[in-house]
């Protein structure tokens, strides 16, 4: 079976959209309508017209999906597909960091559960984060649940105290400057690009930190000819393919990978289409509480 053709096919039959973040297997993309970071991702979920949404990510992605598209059949074609990072962080550990900091703006990055966004004032993702905390002209606001991107972010703006909740990207958490160090040694006139969920002390060094969108922008808008990509393969594996007179390298040549956004593959897409499961659900109360943190990010990121 060729399931690329079928795939085609079905999205045709059963007015589906295909949404696939660029971690996901690069396969994926010979059937996404749309390819790219959260934020792009969401505001193409806001719009679309389709009676079924593919979303091939991770679960809070599918979920915020359905919180924009209430009446519409959003399916996560590997339910198992999750995020540590929002993991690390539930309703009531939530509850708990806003009671020690009472009376402050909330602000939770788009890697968070459907519950959690319910209980915030704003959600962000990497490529918005810093124009969403200074869109609250507040002097001091809560951050959850990536210490990293807030602490960033606080960097950024230097007049915003960003009290962050201690939760990160496993992933991205892992990069120590020494990797730094020893890649450059090797490729002395490459450029380092970083995605902001590493540490403080790794994207000091870089010569660019951004969303997965602003990386690939760098490298499309760059003279260079070398990078060392410091964020998740399904980046690296885009930019060799899109750039191929272009020379891209990983930190120490050693591939970060997300595991659970590496679970969806072709088949599980065809899968999901032609039997309209897994499909996902969030209780109405959630959802109404929830897509007004969300359309506030929206409206900002306009």
């Amino acid at each position: 079976m060729n399931y690329i053709t079928e795939i085609k096919n079905l999205k045709k039959e059963k007015n589906a959209v295909i949404l696939a973040h660029c971690y996901q297997n690069i396969e994926i993309d010979e059937v996404a309508d749309f390819v790219g970071d959260s934020l792009y991702l969401s505001q193409m979920a806001s719009k679309t017209d389709a009676d079924i949404i593919i979303f091939a990510g991770v679960y809070f992605m599918a979920q915020t999906a359905k919180i924009l598209n209430p009446t519409k059949k959003v399916i996560l074609p590997n339910i198992e597909a999750g995020c540590e990072m929002a993991d690390m962080i539930n309703l009531q550990q939530l509850r708990e960091f806003k009671s020690k900091h009472p009376n402050i703006p909330t602000v939770c990055y788009i890697n968070s559960t459907a519950e959690v966004k319910a209980e915030c004032d704003i959600c962000c993702t990497s490529s918005n984060a810093v124009k969403i905390v200074k869109s609250l002209n507040a002097p001091e606001v809560l951050f959850l649940p990536d210490k990293n991107l807030g602490r960033w972010v606080e960097k950024r703006l230097g007049n915003v105290k960003v009290i962050t909740y201690n939760g990160c990207c496993p992933i991205h958490d892992k990069f120590a400057p020494e990797g730094i160090k020893d890649t450059k040694y090797k490729y002395p006139n490459a450029l380092v690009l970083a995605h902001p969920e590493c540490p403080e002390n790794f994207v000091n060094l870089a010569d660019y930190v951004g969303s997965t969108t602003g990386i690939m922008n760098f490298v499309k808008n760059s003279n260079s000819k070398q990078f060392i990509i410091a964020t998740e393969k399904g980046v690296l594996d885009r930019l060799k393919r899109d750039y191929p007179n272009k020379h891209f390298y990983d930190i120490n040549n050693n591939p970060s990978i997300c595991q659970s956004m590496k679970l969806i593959t072709i088949t599980d897409v065809y899968n999901a289409l032609k039997n309209e499961t897994p499909e996902i659900a969030v209780e109405k109360e959630i959802a109404d509480k929830a897509i007004k943190c969300i359309n506030r990010m929206l409206e900002v990121s306009q």
